[in-house]
């Protein structure tokens, strides 16, 4: 079964005090992309949570997000008073250097310096150096089940992208039997029309046709526009296409090689075969390996 490169999976625990939310977006790409937004004193997991994201992941582009968000409360936090006197004594200093500007007096209080930074402590945070690995196995389950919501996504819509692919799939099958329905009798209007335009050209100047002429022109125009190769290619490749829609889970590139391979072989179909019936099938079916190319595209 086919899966999207495109989905998203979320995640929220609490427990511990601590409050645990992951986010992961994944868009189409070539190759596996990863991008790990992590908290402050986080990034020692970066290299954890990237080796969880390949596990699940094989392509694509994906944005991580990790949130640990501590629910305290005021006996958490205390002044730390020797950086607030600093503050205080810097802002006295500053009046007394500079006489010529105005006082400071009644513009400020204490209040305002404890919005400054170093102020307020969190005691908790600051007791817990080592939470990122203290967390860890929570923040592992975490992202696994974002992960499973994440995959859940991309399985829908990779199975909305393999019905269409399928439907899609099978009228090409239906035009190329057309076409391998319709080429022999390309040359054999060859040969009648050829036949005809020598055989009246010839009693208009009184001379006999030589059999063994028209044959080797008609040979010679037979092995020109002979598609017969490319028909039995583009079958193969319907076949391989169909097959690793079926039984291959990581399978965009190889579909994304079949369909280049599905266009080159009706270009050499349009390009050698002399028949407007011929012709206009080939053009319905670049316009449907264009659609199918479009949506190879978002596949795993």
């Amino acid at each position: 079964m086919l899966v999207s490169m495109t989905g998203f999976g979320s995640c929220t625990t609490q427990g511990d005090d601590y409050i645990i939310s992951t986010e992961i977006k994944a868009v189409n790409n070539r190759f596996l992309k990863t991008s790990i937004k992590l908290p402050e004193g986080f990034s020692a997991l970066e290299t954890k949570i990237d080796e969880l994201l390949h596990e699940k992941i094989a392509r694509g582009s994906v944005n991580f997000n990790l949130k640990v968000t501590r629910q305290s409360d005021a006996l958490d936090f205390e002044i730390n008073f020797p950086t607030l006197r600093k503050y205080i004594s810097e802002v006295f200093r500053f009046e007394r250097g500079n006489q010529d500007l105005p006082a400071l007096k009644g513009h400020s209080s204490v209040t305002d310096f404890l919005r400054l930074p170093g102020v307020i402590q969190d005691k908790a945070r600051c007791d817990d150096s080592n939470l990122p690995e203290l967390l860890w196995n929570r923040i592992a389950e975490n992202i696994r089940t974002s992960l499973k919501e994440l995959q859940a996504m991309r399985e829908v819509e990779g199975a909305s992208t393999q019905e269409y692919l399928a439907q899609n799939i099978s009228g090409l099958g239906t035009m190329i039997e057309e076409i391998k329905r319709i080429a022999p009798t390309v040359v054999e209007n060859y040969r009648a029309k050829l036949t005809e335009r020598v055989s009246k050209a010839l009693q208009e100047s009184s001379v006999e046709l030589d059999p063994s002429v028209l044959i080797r022109e008609v040979a010679i125009y037979t092995d020109r526009v002979d598609i017969s190769e490319e028909i039995a290619r583009f079958i193969s490749h319907l076949s391989q296409f169909s097959n690793a829609m079926e039984c291959e889970k990581v399978c965009g590139k190889k579909l994304d090689f079949l369909t280049q391979e599905m266009f080159r072989e009706t270009n050499t179909i349009g390009s050698k075969a002399n028949s407007q019936d011929v012709l206009r099938l080939v053009v319905e079916m670049k316009s449907v390996i264009e659609r199918i190319r479009e949506m190879v595209q978002n596949v795993e």
